[in-house]
């Protein structure tokens, strides 16, 4: 039998002013896919490849943000446009206690992070369905992405050897 206090609360839970960042929801906000001329590739396939990713936030209630990573990816071959994928990749986020700055970086590195994988796999099925050789995107590092836009320098572990 266990022994509790009245009024204490229970030890899996946190304290009520601690940090709390959890992921509600991920679905597909929406998605297009364009592909001019169908799979047809004149000479060998080795298309230049050009990826843009973009975050953007809103906030639904005080601690309820839906957070959107947008990932769009063309490919050319020979200034040709080959596909053009858009995909943005929504989540809603509970966030709580958290300072503003920790809130700016949780919804610039944290949430993109976590949604980035359903993104790939959304652009990887797309390009696959057009009739195109599998198409996995690279991993992104958040973190320095975050820290080159706030003109800080990158932690040791993202700067390239």
């Amino acid at each position: 039998m266990v022994n509790e206090t009245a009024g204490a609360a229970p030890a899996n839970e946190p304290p009520a002013d601690a940090p709390v960042l959890a992921l509600q929801s991920v679905y597909l906000k929406d998605c297009s896919y364009e592909a001019p001329n169908g799979p047809r590739v004149d000479g060998a396939w080795n298309p230049q490849v050009n990826l843009d990713l973009q975050t953007g936030s809103s906030l639904l209630s005080p601690e309820l943000r839906e957070v959107v990573l947008t990932v769009t990816v063309s490919a050319k071959q020979n200034d040709v446009t080959v596909f053009l994928v858009e995909v943005k990749q929504a989540g809603l986020f509970l966030i709580r206690n958290l300072n503003e700055s920790d809130l700016k970086r949780a919804v610039s590195t944290v949430c993109p992070s976590v949604l980035f994988p359903y993104a790939r796999s959304a652009v990887s099925q797309l390009v696959s369905s057009g009739g195109f050789p599998q198409f996995l995107l690279p991993p992104v590092n958040f973190d320095a992405l975050y820290a080159a836009n706030q003109g800080q320098p990158q932690p040791p572990a993202a700067q390239a050897n």
